[in-house]
């Protein structure tokens, strides 16, 4: 299911400035710095992403705020260690209390990649409410393309009530938990043209190249727009997700480079239409990230359930941008290119008519025939 998030419209004087704190704390994040948050309530902490982790970063974390921290995980992460049982409408971030914990301890809950934790006793596990420091936590580390865990350490020392104060004294970046839960939807909402050219493709010579790029600077989103599409006309339109490795090296473990080149050929063979190229690789995971996918699908377990032993839903992308693009462009109401019910669903959310599903499937492969099964079968797409 595409990923969404209960949020509210954020005044447009105050979008610069929410992205731009959000931003340089996933910079920080990043480099394996300590950020802090405010939540709701007046909650404060400290953080910091559980990938990449050392002794001395985690000593500097407790020396820093004078508690001990505890481990936020994603629900599924925690399903998948076997932590707590399977819960649809339980919150979706829960943090676990492992004592004094070390370096190795957290990876091994973290990550995939390390060696599963083996402890005789299970760490206790409290649901986490879903305004508090802990899912802003994982909310900026899915934001930092990171694995979505993070150390939490709550700051109870009284001179940290004025947090702004607190940590500009000592050089750390400070965020409100709001500003990163509404992320995705500001953003969205900033998209600006910022290039435009004539890219004559050689399936569709009538071809124009438009990036878009939200205020903060952020990734950019293309629109590949075929011949002239008319308003009126209701436009085949494809959605295609970024893919480095199936688009530009012609992976076989999806069909995503076919998808791509197919779609460019039946928008130019329809007349005219356009292809949103959306910066959203690996169902919204990041390139680093679906490659950790890639090992855990060798080692048997399928494209779904590996982004969730990272922690991560089986599918995180978000269809705002796809919407505010289609809407600059004029188009509100398209014929759409795809296998996907959830593009529809989602498109129709965010104010766009799908007037027609038009079907997009590609012969499969020995090498990506479990993978269109797969999809079939638990992501509920149609072929």
């Amino acid at each position: 299911m595409p990923h969404r998030q209960h949020i509210t419209t954020m005044p447009a004087t105050r979008e610069p400035a929410s992205l731009l704190t959000v931003d340089r704390a996933v910079f920080e994040l990043r480099r394996g710095r300590i950020v802090a948050i405010a939540a709701h309530g007046g909650a404060r902490a400290l953080v910091m992403a559980a990938e990449g982790i050392m002794e001395s970063t985690l000593s500097d974390l407790r020396a820093m705020a004078g508690g001990e921290p505890h481990l936020a995980l994603t629900r599924r992460r925690a399903e998948v260690l076997d932590l707590c049982p399977r819960d649809l409408g339980a919150p979706a971030v829960v943090a676990l209390d492992l004592g004094g914990l070390d370096a190795e301890t957290v990876l091994r809950y973290a990550d995939p990649m390390s060696d599963n934790p083996t402890a005789v006793v299970k760490p206790a596990v409290t649901d986490i409410n879903r305004h508090g420091p802990e899912s802003a936590a994982i909310g900026l580390a899915k934001i930092a393309r990171l694995l979505p865990a993070a150390l939490v350490v709550t700051l109870d020392d009284p001179d940290s009530a004025d947090l702004a104060a607190w940590t500009a004294r000592r050089n750390l970046a400070l965020v409100d938990a709001g500003d990163i839960f509404q992320y995705e939807r500001t953003a969205a909402h900033t998209l600006k043209r910022v290039s435009e050219a004539r890219v004559p493709l050689e399936d569709a010579e009538r071809t124009r190249i438009i990036a878009y790029r939200p205020q903060d600077g952020g990734l950019e989103h293309l629109a590949i727009v075929i011949g002239e599409p008319e308003p009126h006309a209701q436009p085949l339109v494809r959605l295609h997700s970024e893919c480095f490795t199936g688009d530009l090296l012609g992976s076989l473990r999806c069909d995503c480079g076919d998808q791509l080149r197919g779609a460019i050929q039946a928008i130019a063979k329809d007349g005219a239409g356009v292809l949103l190229y959306l910066a959203q690789e690996g169902r919204g995971i990041g390139l680093v990230n679906k490659l950790r996918a890639y090992t855990l699908q060798d080692r048997g377990v399928d494209t779904l359930d590996a982004n969730e032993q990272l922690g991560y839903d089986a599918d995180e992308r978000v269809y705002l941008p796809a919407a505010e693009m289609l809407k600059d462009l004029g188009l509100r109401r398209v014929r759409l290119l795809t296998n996907n019910p959830d593009k529809v669903s989602a498109l129709t959310q965010f104010g766009i008519d799908v007037a027609e599903r038009v079907a997009h499937a590609f012969p499969s492969n020995k090498h990506n025939e479990q993978y269109l099964l797969t999809k079939k079968a638990k992501g509920g797409h149609l072929f």
